[in-house]
């Protein structure tokens, strides 16, 4: 289960230890006390976010009543470093494989990524560390286990993170609507990183700038989206088909402009 640290100090301690955590929930009002202070200072340091709720919800959280207004989200599983993927792609003896997941915040979504990127073969997945769900007990429900054989890296910022991707020759393709192909006509047997946006927002404009080709799920009914675990696990799966031997690839993508 996802671990709650209860209690300024043993917050900060976990901090001061590198203790991988979600978030930091702080009561609306706490004050300026040394120790929170303190806490303030580690989370901005290691991009941990910091977030002020009523006192009741803190309370219906923790297990004891000593939290003195402060609790941290403990990871369920430590999240590996951007550069521990090439790692992993090297040990598979394969060309890189990976899934960015931009601002997903329901747990059951990324806990079902999760569980189709480790069916499917992808290497690693990378999410934000702001504004989207961390690796909780419930996403590691939902993964049916995959959480455990799945690296997770956790960035502060996903357009650099492409940008650190790209520079190491990865193709970055963003799955959008008003995307430029169809997606199973990309050629996904080159190192690839995938790119899906959160629920109901999509990817940022941003995000989309720094993409290499943005590519589109048809849709031939009335509704005018998937859900994005859904709309993930095909494009997952079109990877999988195009790396088996048998496969022959579809179009070549050159990059251009950012």
């Amino acid at each position: 289960m996802e671990g709650i640290i209860e209690g300024r100090h043993p917050v900060i301690e976990a901090l001061k230890a590198g203790r991988h955590i979600n978030k930091i929930w702080l009561t609306s009002d706490i004050g300026r006390h040394a120790a929170v202070v303190e806490i303030l200072r580690l989370s901005q340091a290691r991009g941990i976010p910091v977030e002020y709720v009523a006192k009741h919800i803190i309370d219906e959280t923790c297990t004891t009543s000593v939290h003195q207004g402060v609790i941290a989200h403990a990871a369920t599983k430590e999240y590996v470093d951007l550069e521990d993927l090439f790692t992993v792609s090297r040990e598979k003896d394969e060309l890189p494989l990976y899934c960015i997941i931009e601002g997903v915040e329901d747990p059951r979504n990324l806990g079902a990524i999760l569980r189709t990127a480790e069916a499917s073969g992808i290497h690693g997945v990378i999410i934000r560390s702001r504004r989207a769900v961390g690796l909780t007990a419930t996403v590691a429900k939902a993964s049916a286990g995959a959480v455990e054989y799945m690296p997770v890296a956790r960035v502060p910022n996903i357009s650099q993170a492409i940008m650190t991707l790209k520079k190491r020759n990865v193709w970055v393709i963003g799955i959008d609507y008003a995307g430029e192909v169809e997606y199973s006509q990309v050629d996904f047997k080159l190192p690839t990183a995938i790119v899906v946006g959160g629920e109901g927002k999509g990817l940022s404009v941003l995000v989309k700038k720094r993409c290499d080709l943005l590519a589109y799920i048809p849709m031939r009914g009335k509704i005018t989206s998937l859900n994005v675990s859904i709309a993930t696990a095909l494009v997952m799966y079109e990877a999988l088909k195009q790396r088996s031997p048998d496969f022959h690839p579809g179009i070549r993508i050159k990059r251009g402009g950012i």
